[in-house]
């Protein structure tokens, strides 16, 4: 009988359902919800690991920051060509968005067009392998035999008829629409609101995203079709109801622009456990059926508590993935040395069990050597035995190797993480300089500013009283100076009047030839006579 562990990490929230499988009958042995603080993660997977009983069973999980990009492929192309072509596809997508095609882990699935009979459709999911190599460095020492995308798997709990068109919300931390036309799924779009939105709101009110949690899952949503209600558990609706109709909005929006007609909405993740959720939505898409998805190989009974159920839906169509059930392809696990070792050795004892030539293989696995052994069988017990050797040796080194990997990827990360730390420190203390330079010479310029006009008027006030020391001395004795004015800087003007012409022309001639103002810069008016007294302005600049 097998067994999976399905894990489904949000940021504070862990899903968890362990299921069996038995031919045809699905069982689940045991599931539950824990809300946790990130640095309690590793703690937390471990401590599911172990009261699950899962440490040695395979376990999937899902990844979180996957994008989805669309191509178009001819329908008619070799399939051995496919692959090459949907890497150059998007090779060029990375470089028109300037990305790094080697930095990310991808998978893709061909689906058919129905509008376009000639192409196909490429659903590719693209994964940074960071996060990939984060995750998995939490469960080493188990047994991580998946991680896919939540979009991919979600569509594993229903069990569809032909024809049948539906819509898949699953508002987890963040929302994510998975189209299904015809039992294939279509188109994956992932939505910037979620429940995230609505836990953090309550959680800044009661303090704790366990409570918020709780508040949520007992909260009612009032509609037309709900009837009379009680009142109770719905004072947190005006926190919860702007992101549930941001997400209506954009599902009706999605409906409308669908060519095929879509039949039904189901909805799951946590949201979905607000109660009249579904009602809430069949109110806004109208001609729309819309209902909660529930896992189809779950037998509705009374002792059976199917909201239960429900609430980790997410991580049962994760471990449905390990029961090949759903879309192939879509395993973002990469298989180390190791494990590709333990593949092929597996294969051969396989193998060894129907060769004739292989009899002694044969028997050591049913537990007897009591049949003697020829020259040729010996020959293959010492090849075999130093195959076996040489695949431990292997093994041994593969571990040992991708352990030192681990590592070092961690030490590039954290070094990273400090360097980009240190230079964003760097460029705020490099703008902060920056600013002050431009202060200090701003403050510098003002201060060369007023020295030079303290300095300037300093020279003028110096210069006032030698000018007037010599235009005493020597002075005509007819002239009579009636004003003498500084207009601007070193300029000056000078009013003096005489009765006589003579007297007025040797006083400028004394003003040039003394150099009491500038020769060059001396200017007069015409004299003017007015009542026998004659009147002159002269101007120059001081020495």
């Amino acid at each position: 009988m097998a067994s999976c562990l399905g894990l489904y990490i949000d940021n504070n929230l862990i899903k968890y359902a362990k299921l069996s499988k038995d031919k045809d009958n699905i069982k689940i042995e045991s599931y539950g919800v824990k809300c946790f603080e990130k640095s309690n993660l590793q703690k937390e997977v471990h401590q599911i690991v172990e009261e699950t009983f899962s440490e040695k069973i395979p376990i999937s999980i899902n990844i979180s920051e996957e994008t989805y990009e669309y191509f178009d492929m001819y329908a008619l192309l070799n399939r051995k060509d496919i692959p090459k072509a949907v890497k150059t596809e998007f090779e060029a997508y990375c470089g028109e968005n300037g990305n790094n095609p080697n930095a990310y882990e991808t998978r893709y699935a061909l689906v058919e067009k129905p509008e376009d009979k000639e192409n196909l459709k490429v659903i590719h999911v693209s994964e940074n392998k960071i996060n990939l190599n984060k995750k998995m460095q939490m469960f080493q020492g188990y047994r991580l035999d998946g991680m896919y995308p939540i979009s991919m798997s979600i569509a594993n709990l229903l069990k569809m008829k032909n024809r049948e068109n539906c819509i898949i919300v699953n508002i987890e931390n963040s929302t994510s629409i998975t189209t299904v036309i015809n039992k294939t799924i279509q188109d994956v779009k992932k939505l910037d609101v979620g429940n995230a939105d609505i836990l953090q709101k309550i959680k800044e009110k009661e303090s704790s995203y366990s409570k918020a949690y709780q508040i949520e899952k007992e909260t009612t949503i009032y509609t037309s079709q709900a009837g009379d209600l009680e009142v109770g558990g719905n004072n947190y609706l005006e926190l919860i109801m702007p992101t549930l109709y941001d997400i209506v909005g954009q599902v009706r929006k999605l409906i409308n622009e669908t060519s095929t007609k879509i039949d039904k909405v189901y909805l799951t993740g946590a949201a979905s456990l607000i109660n009249n959720i579904d009602l809430y939505f069949e109110e806004y898409l109208e001609d729309v059926k819309c209902e909660i998805l529930k896992p189809y190989f779950i037998k509705q009974a009374p002792q059976v508590n199917i909201k239960d159920y429900i609430e980790v839906n997410s991580a049962i169509s994760l471990a449905l993935m390990n029961f090949k059930i759903g879309i192939t392809g879509m395993n973002f696990k990469q298989n180390n040395l190791s494990d590709q070792l333990k593949n092929v050795l597996k294969s051969d004892i396989n193998l060894s069990k129907k060769g004739k030539e292989n009899k002694f293989l044969a028997s050591l696995l049913k537990n007897d050597l009591s049949t003697p052994l020829d020259n040729t069988e010996k020959v293959l017990l010492r090849v075999t035995a130093g195959l076996l050797i040489l695949f431990i040796v292997y093994s041994g080194f593969a571990m040992l190797i991708n352990s030192q990997m681990n590592n070092k990827t961690r030490e590039a990360n954290d070094s990273i993480s400090s360097t980009n730390s240190q230079i964003s420190l760097a460029n705020s203390d490099n703008e902060t300089i920056k600013t002050k330079i431009n202060e200090y010479t701003e403050m510098i310029e003002n201060l060369q500013e007023i020295n030079e006009k303290i300095a300037e008027t300093n020279q003028v006030k110096k210069a006032i009283p030698n000018l007037l020391t010599a235009l005493m001395s020597g002075m005509p004795e007819d002239v009579q100076i009636t004003s003498i004015e500084n207009t601007s800087g070193r300029k000056i003007k000078i009013v003096a009047q005489s009765t006589e012409y003579d007297q007025i022309g040797f006083f400028k001639a004394k003003i040039k030839t003394d150099n009491i103002l500038v020769a060059d810069t001396v200017q007069s008016t015409a004299p003017q006579k007015n009542n026998g007294v004659i009147t002159v302005e002269i101007e120059g600049e001081l020495p």
